[in-house]
C-alpha cells in the first residue's frame, strides 16, 4: 500500500479539522428545526466556516497554489502552480434537514503544461466527517479508503447493478431529460438510489458499493475529487457524449467498463 504522500496528508489534515466542526455544528441542527427562523442561515455560516478552515490549511501548506472553491470562487496562485478544488461541505440539503450524509471534497488540479488552462486532477480526497471515511487518490497510485485498495464493482449485468444519481430540483437541472433517462435505465437494474452527495456517490462507486452512477448540472468542487477516485479504482467517467473531460461536471456518468457501455447505450437513446 503506498502511504499517503505529503500533499495527500495536508489535505486529509485539512478536512479532518473542518470535519470536527461540521460534526459539532451538526449537533445543533436538531435544535434548530423547530426554530421560527430555520436552520439555513446556520448552515450558511457552518459552510463558511468549514471553508474558511480548510482554506487557511491548505494556503500555509501550499501558500503559491490558487483556488477554487464554492463559496470563494477561483483565488488565482503563482503562474505554472496546480490549485485545490474545494466543496467544504456537499449534501448541504442533507445537513440542513439532520441527515447524517455529506462530505468534505478536496481535489488538486495540475495546469496544462502550455498555460492554457487546467488540466488533469493529480490528487482527490472525499472525507465523511460522520462515519469518519476518508476515499482518496493519487493519479497513478490507485484509490484507497483509508489503508484498503479500492476497486469498482466487477458486476456485468445491469439487472444486478445499483445505480446511483441526482435528481432535478426546483431552479436546477432538466428534469425532462432526467425522466427520460431514469425511464430508460430504470426498469433495467436493480435499483436505483439518491443520497444527495454527488462527492459520496462517486467515492461509493469506486468501492463498489454502487455499480454506476449519473448526474447532470454539477460543478466542479462537486466531482472533481471523485472523478479521479473512480479512474483510479478501475472505472470510466465521461459525460453523455462519451467524452472524458479532466472533471466531469456538467454531465456524469460513470461505471466499471462493461456497464458503462451498456448505460451509455441507454442514456443516448433516451435522450436523442
Amino acid at each position: 500500500m503506498p502511504a499517503l504522500t505529503g500533499l495527500l496528508t495536508i489535505m486529509e489534515k485539512a478536512a479532518r479539522k473542518a470535519g470536527g466542526k461540521l460534526r459539532r455544528d451538526f449537533g445543533e441542527i436538531e435544535h434548530l428545526q423547530v426554530s421560527q427562523k430555520g436552520p439555513a442561515d446556520f448552515v450558511s455560516k457552518a459552510d463558511e466556516r468549514a471553508e474558511d478552515t480548510i482554506f487557511r490549511e491548505l494556503e500555509i501548506a501550499r501558500p503559491d497554489w490558487g483556488f477554487l472553491m464554492e463559496e470563494g470562487g477561483m483565488i488565482a496562485g503563482a503562474d505554472g502552480k496546480p490549485r485545490f478544488i474545494v466543496d467544504p461541505l456537499d449534501g448541504t440539503s442533507n445537513f440542513l434537514h439532520g441527515i447524517p450524509h455529506f462530505a468534505i471534497s478536496i481535489a488538486v488540479q495540475d495546469p496544462k503544461p502550455d498555460g492554457s488552462g487546467w488540466g488533469d486532477i493529480f490528487a482527490g480526497l472525499v472525507y465523511n466527517p460522520i462515519t469518519d471515511e476518508s476515499f482518496w487518490a493519487e493519479r497513478g497510485k490507485g484509490a484507497w479508503l483509508g489503508n484498503r485498495r479500492l476497486r469498482v464493482s466487477a458486476r456485468r449485468q445491469l439487472n444486478e447493478a445499483l445505480i446511483a444519481t441526482g435528481t432535478p430540483y426546483k431552479g436546477h437541472g432538466d428534469f425532462d431529460e432526467w425522466s427520460k433517462i431514469y425511464n430508460a435505465i430504470g426498469p433495467s437494474v436493480s435499483g436505483i438510489r439518491r443520497f444527495g452527495a454527488a462527492s459520496l456517490d462517486l467515492a461509493w462507486l469506486a468501492a463498489g458499493r454502487y455499480d454506476g452512477f449519473w448526474e447532470s448540472g454539477l460543478s466542479p468542487w462537486d466531482t472533481a475529487a471523485g472523478c479521479l477516485l473512480v479512474r483510479e479504482a478501475g472505472g470510466f467517467v465521461t459525460d453523455y457524449r462519451g467524452r472524458s473531460p479532466h472533471i466531469a461536471d456538467v454531465q456524469v456518468l460513470a461505471a466499471n467498463d462493461i456497464l458503462h457501455s451498456k448505460l451509455h447505450k441507454l442514456l443516448v437513446g433516451a435522450i436523442k
